[in-house]
C-alpha cells in the first residue's frame, strides 16, 4: 500500500541520517486515512561552528605548549648555573666574593697617593711615574665598567693588582716616605665631606633574598652600623616581617655571615617590654637602633648593649603622612657623617616634610628645617653631609633623586639623579658614611649602590 512504501522511504532517509545520533522513525494511518511518518532526530544540524571553535583553541593551545617548553628549557639552564655557583659558595668564604669594589678604588687612591708623594720627595720626572699613574686610571676604568658583573669573574684585577703593588714597592728601596693623605682633597676618603655632592648612582647590586628566605617579607631593611664601635666595623644588620610591625633585629659578624645566615644575635623587641616599632625606615648607629616606636607613636631607640629601650615624642609630628610606596613609614631615620636625624611632616607643615636633628646625648631634636616637598609624593630620603636628598618614582624600573636641601646654608634645590630599580617598589633606602653607599631593602631582597661625588 502507499502508507506502506512510505513508511520504507521514511527508513531509508533514517538510514543515511543515522551517523549524525541517536533517533527513531515511526508510522501510522490519520483519521482522514492520510499516511504520517514521523522521523525523531536529536540533532539535525552539524556543528560547524563549534568544530571551528575547537580547533583555533587547539592550535592556540600547541603555540602556548611549545612557548611554555621553551621558557622551561632556559629556566633549568638558569637553574643549573645557579646550582654550580652555589657549590662554589658553599664551598668557603674565600671563594664567594673574591674582590670588593670599594675597598678596591680607596687602594687604587692610595696607591696614587703614594707616587704622588714618592714623585714629589725624589723631585723626579721619571717615565716611570708616568707609567704608575697610567696603569692605575686604566685599572680604576675597568673597575668601573666591570662593577655591574659577577665578582667572581674579576680575579684578573686582583692579579693585576699585586703587580701594580710590586711595582710601586720597587722605587721605595731606601727610601722613607711619611704619607699625609688628609691633604689630599681631591682623594674621598669614606666619612669626608670634600666634595661637592653626589655625581651619579652606580648600578644596583642585589646580594641576595633576605635570610627569612621569602618573599613575602616585603616590609623590612639591611645595612651596617653607620658610626660602628671598635671591633663591630664588619658587623651588618637585618630586620624584616610581612607586615610594618618591627619586631626582631638580627646582626651578623660579617658579610659572609649575613649571606649564610648565620646571625650572631637576634633581638626580641617584644621579649620583656612591649618595644615594639611601626615603619621600615630604621637604622643602627653606635650598636643602637632608631626606629619609629609604635606605642605611643614616638621616635625609639634600643640599645643593644644594655639592651634597654627609650622613646620620645617628636613635637607636632603626624601620623597621617607617609611615603609614597607603603602606608606607616612615618618617622625615617638617617645617619651620616655628622649625626642622626629624623624626618616626618607635621599639621602645620601641611603635610610638607620636616627635617630634624637628633642630640644623641638628649636625645631630642636640636633643630628644626621644613622643607617645600609633600611628604606623600616622595619615596624615600637620606642624608649625606648634612644634605637632604629625596626620591621619587619616574617608571617601574628608575628612580630618581630629585631633590637636595642644605642645612648648613637653608637652600634647596630641584635635581636629576636617576638610578636604576632593582624591583618596582622599596621601602627603605639609607646612606652609610663608612663605605659611602646607599643600602635599600627592594622587595624582600638585599640591595646596595656604590655613590660618586663631584670634586670639590
Amino acid at each position: 500500500s502507499i502508507c506502506s512504501l512510505l513508511f520504507l522511504i521514511c527508513l531509508l532517509f533514517f538510514y543515511y541520517l543515522s551517523d549524525w545520533g541517536s533517533g527513531n522513525v515511526t508510522s501510522s494511518v490519520g483519521e482522514s486515512g492520510q499516511c504520517i511518518c514521523q522521523v525523531f532526530l536529536p540533532d539535525t544540524t552539524f556543528p560547524a561552528d563549534r568544530v571551528e571553535s575547537l580547533q583555533i583553541s587547539s592550535n592556540k593551545l600547541t603555540v602556548d605548549v611549545e612557548l611554555f617548553k621553551g621558557k622551561v628549557e632556559i629556566l633549568l639552564q638558569e637553574l643549573s648555573n645557579l646550582t654550580i655557583r652555589l657549590e662554589v659558595v658553599e664551598s668557603g668564604p674565600d671563594k664567594y666574593i673574591k674582590l670588593d669594589f670599594e675597598l678596591l678604588r680607596i687602594e687604587l687612591r692610595e696607591f696614587e697617593a703614594l707616587v704622588t708623594e714618592l714623585k714629589v720627595s725624589l723631585n723626579s720626572s721619571s717615565p716611570a711615574f708616568d707609567s704608575l699613574y697610567n696603569e692605575i686610571r686604566n685599572m680604576s676604568m675597568i673597575v668601573d665598567q666591570l662593577e655591574s658583573y659577577d665578582r667572581s669573574n674579576l680575579e684578573v684585577i686582583r692579579i693585576e693588582f699585586a703587580k701594580l703593588q710590586k711595582k710601586c714597592l720597587i722605587p721605595l728601596e731606601g727610601v722613607k716616605i711619611v704619607l699625609n693623605l688628609k691633604n689630599m682633597p681631591y682623594l674621598f676618603f669614606s666619612g669626608s665631606c670634600k666634595h661637592e655632592g653626589i655625581l651619579r648612582v652606580g648600578k644596583p647590586v642585589v646580594s641576595q633574598l633576605n635570610a627569612n628566605l621569602h618573599t613575602g617579607y616585603i616590609y623590612g631593611g639591611w645595612g651596617k652600623d653607620t658610626n660602628p664601635l671598635s671591633g663591630s666595623e664588619s658587623m651588618y644588620w637585618y630586620s624584616a616581617s610581612t607586615d610594618a610591625v618591627v619586631r626582631y633585629m638580627s646582626v651578623y659578624s660579617d658579610y659572609y655571615r649575613l649571606i649564610m645566615r648565620q646571625a650572631m644575635k637576634t633581638y626580641d623587641l617584644y621579649a620583656s617590654s612591649d618595644w615594639r616599632g611601626m615603619g621600615n625606615n630604621y637604622i643602627i648607629r653606635a650598636n643602637t637602633l632608631y626606629y619609629q616606636f609604635a606605642n605611643p607613636f614616638s621616635m625609639g631607640r634600643f640599645n643593644m648593649t644594655s639592651q634597654k629601650a627609650e622613646y620620645r615624642v617628636v613635637p607636632g609630628a603626624s601620623n597621617r603622612f607617609s611615603y609614597h610606596y607603603y602606608p606607616n613609614q612615618i618617622l625615617d631615620f638617617a645617619s651620616d657623617e655628622s649625626g642622626m636625624w629624623v624626618t616626618y611632616a607635621t599639621e602645620a607643615s601641611k603635610g610638607k616634610l620636616v627635617l630634624g636633628k637628633i642630640d644623641e646625648a638628649a636625645f631630642a631634636l636640636s633643630e628644626v628645617w621644613e622643607t617645600s616637598i609633600f611628604k606623600q609624593s616622595v619615596t624615600n630620603a637620606f642624608m649625606i653631609c648634612g644634605v637632604l636628598y629625596a626620591t621619587r618614582s619616574v617608571d617601574t624600573k628608575t628612580e630618581e633623586i630629585f631633590y637636595a636641601y642644605d642645612t648648613q646654608t637653608r637652600q634647596e634645590n630641584y635635581v636629576s639623579l636617576p638610578f636604576e630599580k632593582f624591583q618596582d617598589s622599596y621601602v627603605s633606602l639609607d646612606y652609610n658614611p663608612t663605605d659611602q653607599k646607599l643600602y635599600m631593602y627592594n622587595s624582600g631582597y638585599y640591595v646596595s649602590y656604590n655613590v660618586k661625588f663631584k670634586s670639590a
